[in-house]
């Protein structure tokens, strides 16, 4: 029988803990040359669902064998990139019936090939994200770093600001919007649920003062951390290559990426263009930084490369492209934890598969 879960499930299901721990198995794995990958992979024609809309089919894909699972993420969308404030955001349109967005991840078996479990990637999409991030400040943030600057108010934020308390104590918690009435909201809700005060904060530089950890978490295609920002002992942290500039990353002692490319492979239809802008220019920032030559996390938590050796360094980390992989790993946790649970809905594996040789 194959697993159908829901993000219901999986909110039922996983925790943070659980996504971080078996990151950092996979990644180990990884870095000793078991687990396999595929980059990111982007196909992208024009939509006439919304004035200057693209489609894009995104596909990544990943094996971890210690795990005995493999998995493949799709994501079929309708994107715009608007100008809000004084960025340009990237922003997905839930054109599907009911408006709602499309997002799956499948996972295999790597003994038998068979598809164990098919669940949407809602939930597991910032949880992923979130945990590399929070696993890269287990390695590179100073040793009692206690106050947190959150940039971004949006679902990754939220995730990013779930991972980072369960890698350090937090006790100072600050967050910043280009909307007032955004920051306003989360540090409302959020301080509720995690049982701790967070600060909204006017300015960004407000924000960031003296805090040890900076987590960017936006949409915006352009930069949005600035090199003034940068302090001794501070780590800081991005999700999107646009974020940060060249100039901030090379200011810091250490910088390390997630994976050592900056965009993903891309094939365009007649007519269909990403908006131009800074941001944007993924390969000369690539260029400007070396990413190909930069250690990455798997580097990091293997112990293959040192990360923070001091408390005064200032550290990066470039969550800015994910990976399949990522999928198979929490896939595989979420799996466990649904059968031993009894959750989600079962249909007959047969529907899946044939006797016809592919």
């Amino acid at each position: 029988m194959t697993l159908i879960l829901n993000n219901q499930d999986v909110r039922d299901l996983l925790a943070m803990e659980d996504v971080i721990n078996v990151l950092e198995f996979a990644y180990k794995e990884l870095a000793e040359g078991r687990g396999a990958l595929r980059r990111r992979s982007d196909t992208i024609v024009k939509s006439d669902t919304a004035p200057d809309a693209i489609y894009a089919l995104k596909s990544m894909d990943g094996i971890a064998p210690s795990l005995g699972v493999s998995a493949i993420r799709i994501n079929s969308d309708i994107i715009t990139h608007p100008q809000v404030g004084e960025n340009i955001r990237r922003v997905k349109i839930p054109a599907a019936p009911g408006e709602r967005y499309t997002g799956l991840v499948l996972l295999f078996s790597t003994e038998t090939g068979e598809p164990l479990a098919i669940f949407p990637d809602g939930e597991v999409q910032p949880m992923r994200v979130a945990g590399t991030s929070a696993l890269a400040a287990r390695y590179l943030a100073k040793k009692g770093a206690r106050s947190v600057a959150l940039i971004g108010t949006g679902w990754q934020a939220q995730a990013q600001l779930r991972a980072i308390d369960a890698v350090h104590e937090i006790s100072d918690y600050r967050v910043y919007s280009t909307r007032k009435e955004n920051r306003d909201g989360f540090a409302m809700e959020w301080s509720e649920k995690i049982g701790a005060q967070i600060r909204p904060c006017e300015t960004a530089q407000e924000a960031v003062a003296g805090a040890d950890i900076v987590l960017c978490a936006t949409n915006s295609l352009e930069h949005v951390a600035e090199e003034s920002w940068l302090e001794p002992g501070m780590h800081i942290s991005s999700i999107k290559s646009p974020e940060f500039s060249a100039e901030v990353i090379q200011k810091c002692d250490v910088a390390v990426c997630h994976v050592p490319h900056g965009r993903p492979t891309m094939e365009f239809g007649e007519g269909a263009a990403l908006p131009e802008t800074t941001g944007l220019d993924v390969d000369t920032l690539a260029a400007r930084i070396d990413l190909e030559n930069m250690p990455t996390l798997a580097d990091i938590v293997s112990g293959k490369v040192a990360g923070r050796t001091d408390d005064d360094q200032t550290t990066c980390f470039l969550n800015i492209l994910g990976l399949g992989y990522q999928f198979a790993a929490v896939g595989s946790v979420l799996y466990k934890k649904a059968k031993g649970a009894g959750a989600g809905n079962e249909i007959p594996t047969d529907w899946l598969t044939q006797l016809e040789i592919p």
